[in-house]
């Protein structure tokens, strides 16, 4: 039996934005002003990430807020399109405690971190993770994540839904691939390491300045 793998397909900015990358009324909570930033950065090299991201046997892991975004445009989009029509047939499985409606076809709801980590554990294909910012604290913390494609695009927004919000644990990644757009949009896959790791680059015997400068930091904290 070969157990499903978990790949995270993220667009974040270049500050770890990753709020409605594709139009205004995607999600404007909070006051998001920059809707569908990613559009006029869109070139043939992301295009062809999404591709290969979206090759080959997959079902999608989605939170509630990206799930809703999906069900009222997916559906109506014509099966011509090839993403809708994988998007249309494959499972949707929805990470959520709250009893939402699924009214698209193929969805189901995981109540749990839990119910998650044991679909995981059985025979099928990989689960695609799109948008679902809260997703990724909970996959980490739980060693969920096999896999995590960054499709970063050169924009600072300064606010909105990061991809690693405040309290996400700790976690090394190795590089599996990178690769550079003609709009300059950095394509990364990563792969989980292990914990972080620390060294220093400071001097074996510290200076005065140094160590009065210590003692600064402690009183202040």
């Amino acid at each position: 039996m070969i157990a499903r793998r978990i790949i995270g397909g993220v667009f974040p900015s270049i500050d770890g934005v990753m709020q409605a990358p594709c139009g205004p009324e995607e999600d404007p909570s909070g006051g998001f002003a920059f809707g569908g930033w990613l559009a006029p950065l869109f070139d043939e090299g992301l295009g062809n990430q999404i591709d290969t991201l979206f090759s080959g046997s997959f079902d999608l892991l989605l939170g509630r807020r990206t799930y809703e975004i999906f069900a009222a445009h997916w559906p109506f989009i014509s099966a011509d399109d090839p993403i809708a029509a994988a998007f249309n047939r494959i499972s949707k499985y929805v990470l959520s405690s709250s009893d939402l409606s699924l009214p698209w076809q193929g969805s189901r709801r995981l109540n749990g971190i839990e119910a998650l980590a044991a679909l995981k554990g059985e025979d099928g294909p990989d689960l695609v993770i799109q948008g679902s910012s809260t997703l990724y604290p909970q996959l980490l913390q739980h060693g969920l994540l096999d896999r995590l494609v960054t499709m970063a695009a050169p924009i600072v927004l300064g606010a909105g839904k990061r991809i690693f919000s405040e309290g996400t644990a700790p976690s090394a990644f190795k590089l599996i691939e990178h690769r550079l757009t003609s709009n300059g949009i950095a394509m990364a896959t990563y792969e989980p390491a292990g914990s972080v790791q620390t060294g220093s680059f400071a001097m074996t015997q510290p200076s005065r300045a140094e160590l009065e400068r210590r003692e600064r930091l402690k009183q202040e904290s």
